[in-house]
């Protein structure tokens, strides 16, 4: 995977097609090329839409079985034990590519030192209640 290519890449619409894992008719699937843990994959909209509110109906579906779909492409290389999965929507959320996409990301016993609070870590003092 070039990583240079991903660096200067503002949006999603210059995947190179060998780098897609799968793909259906509304999405396709990248592994990320800043990967949080081995395995992270990215789910992206087909249709250029800024983020998950912005998704119609049947993409709404479909995302759901992409999901699915991911956790197995995953499943039978890594072997993760959990998984996190998260969508950033807009500036204040941490968004920088515009363009939908859903990070499925596995987690491995001892990835970090205390997992609780799992995706309210986004902020840290927030964490652990």
């Amino acid at each position: 995977m070039d990583l240079n290519f991903y660096n200067k890449m503002d949006d999603f619409t210059l995947i190179p097609k060998d780098q897609i894992v799968f793909e259906n008719n509304y999405f396709f699937m990248i592994y990320d090329a800043f990967p949080v843990s081995p395995g992270h994959i990215l789910i992206i909209s087909k249709r250029l839409v800024p983020n998950y509110f912005e998704l119609n109906e049947e993409e709404l579906v479909q995302l759901n079985h992409s999901i699915i779909k991911a956790k197995s492409l995953i499943d039978s290389t890594f072997n993760p034990i959990g998984y996190n999965i998260g969508m950033n929507c807009g500036l204040a959320a941490g968004q920088t590519i515009f363009h939908f996409h859903c990070h499925i990301i596995p987690r491995y016993q001892g990835d970090t030192q205390n997992p609780s609070g799992g995706v309210r870590g986004v902020i840290p003092d927030k964490q652990h209640y």
